[in-house]
């Protein structure tokens, strides 16, 4: 898998219609309308995201491996 930034995978999430909804410390909170969930991305400057952390996102925001 494709390892991102979290600064990277907050652009992408905003281009699939999430709105971030507000900053918490160094984490991200994403909201999309019709949908109950949340995207907490944790945006450390460039560090690249875990794994697991990008599969559970990914995931959520029904964004495919080929897209990142």
């Amino acid at each position: 898998m494709k390892s991102i930034s979290g600064k990277d995978l907050c652009r992408i999430l905003e281009k699939k219609g999430w709105l971030l909804k507000k900053i918490h410390g160094s984490h991200h909170v994403y909201m999309k309308s019709g949908r109950t969930e949340r995207i907490s991305v944790p945006v450390h400057g460039n560090k690249d995201l875990k794994a697991g952390m990008l599969k559970a996102i990914m995931k959520i925001a029904e964004i495919e491996e080929s897209e990142l």
